[in-house]
């Protein structure tokens, strides 16, 4: 990636732009209100290979970042949609790491939960509404517990 890529982020005002040079952007065209194709345009043939098997060798751990990302995509558009989440999280994560020089550090599976814990909530309780239980919500009082 490196090699296709160079190691002067200088060039690159945002870690969007390195996203959307290298082709991995979903595009926008819309006009009177109508949407249009938003296919990806062509970047570099080798790093998008790159890419790809980096994504792919991603999705197959457990406990990451990358998978959960490809999981949440994958249920809503398809497995090549997915990816192409996952590429472009993977290109913006290179951005960062060879802007500041700090190592990835994985956000975590649960990312997205600890994120919105409100709408994790909200989901499971309209899941066992679904289901035909009747769901009361009690908060638990943490005032009790002190951190030794």
């Amino acid at each position: 990636m490196i090699a296709e890529i160079g190691l002067d982020m200088s060039v690159f005002p945002s870690a969007q732009h390195l996203a959307s040079w290298a082709g991995q952007c979903p595009g926008n065209d819309q006009s009177a209100g109508k949407r249009r194709s938003g296919k990806t345009r062509k970047g570099s043939k080798w790093l998008n290979i790159a890419l790809k098997e980096a994504a792919m060798a991603a999705t197959s751990t457990t406990d990451s970042y990358l998978q959960t990302l490809y999981r949440r995509k994958k249920a809503q558009g398809g497995h090549n949609k997915a990816i192409g989440a996952v590429k472009h999280s993977i290109i913006c994560a290179i951005w960062h790491m060879l802007t500041t020089g700090e190592i990835y550090r994985d956000l975590g599976p649960d990312h997205f939960t600890a994120r919105n814990p409100e709408r994790q909530t909200r989901r499971l309780v309209d899941q066992l509404q679904r289901l035909g239980h009747t769901v009361t919500l009690q908060t638990t009082s943490t005032a009790g517990l002190v951190a030794a």
